[in-house]
């Protein structure tokens, strides 16, 4: 996990998970959706996954 992948899921989750496959980016959209909390709770999770 990069800073710069890390600011990216602070700043705006989608953006940083966006490599990673259409359905983790649904994911995240989603939770960005509800609340920015639980999009980069979610982009987090996503981008410390191997």
């Amino acid at each position: 996990m990069s800073v710069i992948r890390v600011i990216a899921a602070i700043l705006f989750p989608p953006l940083a998970v966006i490599d990673r496959g259409c359905g983790s980016l649904l994911i995240v959209a989603l939770l960005t959706l509800c609340g920015w909390v639980p999009g980069v709770i979610g982009a987090l999770v996503i981008l410390n996954k191997r």
